[in-house]
């Protein structure tokens, strides 16, 4: 069993990266004895499809599961045709991510925790506000799940308009932005679902 885990660091104690597709390294970690060999992300500085990439990177090493931070919605594809479980919005360090996931603490997900091109134009401080910003609303109620909803999309959006998408044609960039609307969509719903259910108890 091999547990691949984005990492800023090296070794066990590093802090998780948030970006999937662009972290600096990856752990792969043998839960059971806790034994890790340290993967360079090759796909860090790739223009686009940095996610899908990575997920490809990590299907061809015999990765079963990955524990990351945010995850978009290409990568959340390829790791699931791939067979890789995910388990997105952890925060701490790889060690203590690999333990919430032996004692079963850890569940599944299906869902991009963010849009498509999330991590282009990263810096320390969009790191620190949309990592943090989204792994809250995962897990922890509703006031973090609000300020990562419209505070990451729309710095992604802005970052996409920024970059200028010379590859794309105007139908690639429409259909993009549809199912990037579609996910906005999604997560809104939640959201009101889940006020809704705090004011009824």
């Amino acid at each position: 069993m091999k547990v691949a885990v984005s990492s800023n660091g090296e070794n066990l104690d590093a802090q998780i990266d948030p970006r999937f597709g662009r972290c600096h390294f990856f752990l792969v970690v043998n839960p059971d004895d806790m034994s890790f060999d340290v993967l360079n992300n090759q796909s860090a500085a790739q223009a686009g499809g940095a996610g899908i990439q990575a997920a490809q990177f990590l299907a061809s090493q015999g990765v079963a599961a990955v524990i990351t931070g945010n995850c978009g919605p290409n990568a959340v594809q390829t790791l699931a045709a791939a067979g890789i479980e995910l388990f997105g919005g952890q925060t701490g360090t790889v060690r203590e991510a690999v333990e919430r996931y032996k004692n079963g603490h850890l569940n599944p997900t299906s869902e991009a925790t963010v849009d498509s091109h999330f991590g282009m134009n990263a810096s320390a401080g969009s790191d620190r506000g949309g990592g943090r910003g989204s792994c809250r609303g995962m897990g922890r109620g509703m006031d973090g799940g609000r300020g990562a909803g419209g505070g990451k999309a729309m710095s992604d959006f802005g970052g996409s308009r920024r970059m200028g998408r010379g590859t794309q044609s105007r139908d690639q960039e429409l259909e993009e932005l549809k199912q990037q609307a579609d996910s906005l969509n999604k997560k809104m719903k939640e959201v009101i679902s889940r006020i809704n259910r705090i004011e009824n108890q």
